[in-house]
């Protein structure tokens, strides 16, 4: 536990109201990102393991996404962000499809941040996805290697977004849990004891720092080394 008891608020809360304050913690980033200049910012909502959840559970958190999709889209529309949603959108109710769609045709054309939300989303999903498209895409042909690297990432759900920089994983976990699988091939890694609940914009700021003192080299040496 810190010096704030911040550990022993967000484990003492019940998994609902934890999931409401997970929720806030998400809006408080959003913001925070904006104000730092970050151009793309990825929130994993809801794994497509989630699912095996307690009913009751899974009721809340549509409820939660429900409520947030309807208060929060003109929000982020006149703060100039734009919402793009990755995931198999077929395990949606209809209501939620819908209310994805106009909040995404609603701030589709603002630039400030493009803020992703993975919803019913897996990394290896995605993948095996990704690979049937392209398949499909040139059935009877026989494509080279090279040609199927550099097509790959247009099939896959986060298609005209970049690879993720920087991956933050809180609550002291040590594991990517199926996310972006792909795309985190080259990106750095965060680690904090910090709750997702209680994550703002001091544990962002703290991260983007840590990052800024990485050295990202892609396979390649250092300048020193070379």
């Amino acid at each position: 536990m810190d010096g704030n008891g911040r550990w022993a608020k967000a484990r003492s809360l019940p998994r609902t109201a934890g999931h409401k304050q997970g929720a806030e913690s998400a809006r408080r980033v959003v913001k925070a990102a904006t104000e730092f200049g970050v151009k793309y910012l990825t929130l994993f909502g809801f794994s497509s393991e989630n699912w095996n959840r307690p009913d009751s559970e899974i009721k809340d958190l549509m409820n939660l996404l429900r409520y947030y999709l309807r208060s929060e889209t003109a929000e982020l529309h006149k703060n100039g962000a734009r919402l793009r949603v990755i995931g198999d959108r077929a395990g949606l109710d209809d209501d939620i499809v819908r209310m994805i769609e106009n909040a995404e045709s609603l701030t589709e054309e603002n630039t400030a941040i493009t803020v992703v939300i993975a919803l019913n989303y897996g990394g290896r999903n995605d993948i095996l996805h990704a690979a049937a498209r392209l398949h499909n895409a040139h059935l009877g042909q026989k494509l080279s290697f090279e040609t199927i690297e550099a097509q790959f990432p247009g099939f896959l759900m986060t298609e005209g977004i970049p690879d993720p920089d920087l991956l933050i994983r809180t609550s002291g976990e040590q594991r990517i849990s199926n996310f972006l699988l792909w795309q985190c091939a080259y990106s750095e890694f965060v680690f904090t004891d910090t709750l997702w609940p209680d994550f703002d914009k001091n544990d962002l700021e703290q991260a983007l720092s840590i990052y800024g003192q990485r050295d990202r080299r892609f396979g390649a040496l250092t300048k020193v080394e070379g």
